[in-house]
């Protein structure tokens, strides 16, 4: 069962817990491709566990994208004043943000 990354990114507080967010992060990936490997998904919608970007440069860009959309927060998300928690919430952003 993979970890919900938003909630998991929520939780980050330091470089420790961070850490433990970009190793699930990583796992998530993983797990994402192994599944793809034996049952592609169509192309037409979210892959393996909800990824919408497989390529580093798409995941980077959507982060990015997702980051300047949200530098003054959004309706449902109030931006963290925790350096920590608003990097994971970035990169977490990569993997569904189009």
């Amino acid at each position: 069962m993979s970890v919900d990354l938003l909630q998991l990114a929520d939780t980050v507080i330091d470089e420790s817990t961070f850490l433990r967010f970009l190793h699930e992060l990583a796992a998530d990936w993983r797990a994402a491709e192994e599944i793809e490997a034996k049952t592609p998904s169509s192309p037409y919608g979210p892959s393996a566990l909800g990824w919408e970007n497989w390529s580093f440069g798409a995941i980077i860009e959507a982060s990015a994208a997702w980051a300047e959309a949200s530098v003054d927060g959004l309706r449902f998300y109030d931006k963290s004043a925790n350096p920590w928690r608003r990097m994971a919430q970035i990169l977490a952003m990569g993997k569904f943000y189009e």
